[in-house]
């Protein structure tokens, strides 16, 4: 019996309530569905609920009488082997070994998609995340949210969202003129400006821009006058640069659907239709030979330049453009991850959002992610773009490889900073969490084989299926199928609080969970002992959390390994 299942008994049995007079509530009173849970402590039974103290008052009884109704009437419910009251009028429920075990062909039959819920069907979501300025590699906080990012795309995919994955090319402002400069220079032999670029990486870049001009039958770009050299190692550097980082992402298991480039904010006229936009809503005010906007009507601490006495757009200009254009691209959820330097970014965004008569927080959702340090021998791993010791997504991956890369990154909720330990994380241990969980679906394969190579079959000769749920009655049975029970749930809700994070330490539970039933049940026989509807079945509770495994790890971008 799944959750769902169980949630729809509970709404019958209030529903017969109601119907004959035991219950005093009104028909539509009665929710069509009610929340279960695991409790904290297993001897308390499968599930538990406190739907009772929830609809007591509403009913005009206490709790507990209502309770006691309940009971007596799920008692009497196919697959469910006792229900008991505790404190005020929580109801324990225990599932009959044959009901709970059902879950085994359940997965196996929905595969794939087993963790599949509804939870965000029909919303059209914006995800942008990374968007690392092209004057660079992608260094490691950017590499933290390529892994959050994507995973939670999945999760929210897995969820029911249309999820279109948004990188924003930031091709406009200072930073690409000192990108450009630095390139010039150290083309030139020179070092780079004081506010420049350092590094080895852009004497990469200069020299390939220069190989590429040639190349394409363009002059030495360091022949040309520097005004003009500066704008070719501009064009070539950014996309030189954008090249490698798209390449660097691609390997790394991320895509997008769309590279969004800032300039063409400026260059469509786009700026300018927001600002109007909002000039027509009333929240637009002329001050000091600038155009401001009246952020502190909704909620910001002061209100914000929009267009500079100059005429030049300010920077916040095209986020207000941006955001626009997204919703005007059909999106009902802008959601937008960021660094946490641009944790003042969010009151000025969210101001921006209402004004544009949206609902902050839900249509605009704004993520900031906290630092990721790294540590080697002990020792922090130090990193600096301009000072040309960056640590980068390549160097995490040779350091590690992707599926460890990916996994700590994602496991961590991104309200706390992360010390990555590299030494930790190259060791095929179980202290390294992802070794761990990507062991236990490797130990159900083999498992598998091992079960193949001994005649245990989940089929019986004649094709039928070799399947009773009622043996699966050890104490580590009952524990790991109700961690089964559980992944659709941890995957919705991993969806609604955009927490990918829930998903991977859901994984180390469950492997945790497998790893002991693996130690006290066995699925092939010992020695000379016949092959029973034991083994059999016990090799279906084995293959349907290889199959969790394996979808809960492809939730996070992170390989399935059949053999470690």
């Amino acid at each position: 019996m799944t959750p769902n299942e169980l949630s729809e008994a509970l709404s019958a049995a209030l529903a017969s309530a109601v119907a004959d007079g035991t219950l005093a509530l009104p028909a539509d009173a009665v929710p069509a569905s009610v929340h279960v849970e695991r409790p904290r402590q297993r001897e308390h039974g499968d599930w538990a609920t406190n739907v009772a103290l929830q609809l007591a008052k509403k009913a005009g009884v206490a709790p507990r009488v209502l309770a006691e109704d309940l009971a007596q009437r799920l008692a009497a419910h196919p697959g469910i082997k006792s229900v008991d009251i505790a404190g005020p009028g929580f109801l324990n429920i225990t599932l009959d070994a044959a009901a709970a075990g059902e879950l085994a062909r359940t997965i196996l039959a929905q595969g794939a998609t087993y963790g599949n819920n509804d939870s965000e069907a029909g919303t059209r979501i914006n995800l942008e995340f990374v968007s690392a300025n092209p004057t660079g590699p992608i260094h490691i906080g950017g590499v933290r949210w390529a892994a959050v990012g994507d995973s939670l795309a999945r999760v929210l995919q897995a969820s029911g969202a249309v999820v279109e994955r948004e990188y924003y090319f930031n091709d406009h402002g200072a930073q690409i003129d000192r990108f450009a400069r630095s390139l010039l220079a150290r083309a030139k032999g020179q070092d780079a400006p004081e506010d420049g670029y350092g590094g080895q990486y852009i004497s990469d870049i200069a020299e390939a821009v220069i190989a590429d001009a040639i190349a394409a039958g363009d002059p030495d770009p360091r022949t040309l006058p520097d005004d003009e050299a500066q704008e070719v190692f501009r064009a070539r550097g950014v996309e030189r640069m954008f090249d490698e980082i798209r390449a660097a992402l691609h390997d790394f298991g991320v895509d997008f659907d769309v590279y969004f480039h800032e300039d063409s904010l400026h260059e469509s006229g786009a700026v300018e239709r927001a600002v109007q936009r909002l000039r027509e809503g009333g929240h637009v005010f002329e001050a000091d030979g600038a155009t401001w906007l009246r952020t502190t009507d909704f909620g910001d601490d002061k209100d914000r330049v929009i267009i500079k006495s100059d005429g030049e757009a300010a920077y916040i200009a095209g986020d207000i453009a941006y955001y626009l254009d997204k919703r005007e691209r059909g999106f009902d959820d802008v959601i937008i991850m960021l660094g946490a330097d641009h944790h003042g970014y969010v009151s000025r965004m969210m101001a921006v959002c209402a004004a544009f008569g949206d609902e902050p927080g839900k249509n605009l959702q704004i993520l900031i992610g906290q630092m990721v340090n790294l540590v080697k021998d002990g020792q922090p791993v130090r990193m600096s773009k301009r000072a040309g010791t960056v640590v980068t997504l390549e160097d995490l991956v040779d350091a590690v490889g992707v599926d460890a890369a990916r996994y700590s990154l994602a496991r961590s909720s991104t309200d706390s900073s992360i010390d990555l330990d590299l030494d930790l994380l190259s060791k095929a241990t179980n202290e390294n969490p992802v070794f761990y969980v990507q062991y236990a679906h490797a130990r159900t394969a083999n498992v598998a084989r091992n079960a193949e190579a001994h005649g245990v079959s989940r089929f019986r000769e004649d094709g039928s299926e070799a399947f009773d749920p009622s043996l699966l009655t050890h104490e580590t049975e009952s524990i790991l199928l109700g961690a089964l029970t559980e992944f659709p749930r941890v995957v919705g809700q991993a969806a609604e609080l955009r927490e990918p994070h829930r998903v991977a330490r859901y994984l180390e539970a469950l492997a945790g969970d497998y790893h002991s039933w693996y130690h006290e049940c066995r699925v092939t026989p010992l020695g000379d002992e016949e092959v029973t509807d034991v083994h059999r079945t016990r090799l279906w509770l084995n293959d349907a959390t290889r199959q969790v495994l394996a979808n809960g790890l492809g939730l996070l971008g992170v390989s399935a390994p059949e053999r470690m």
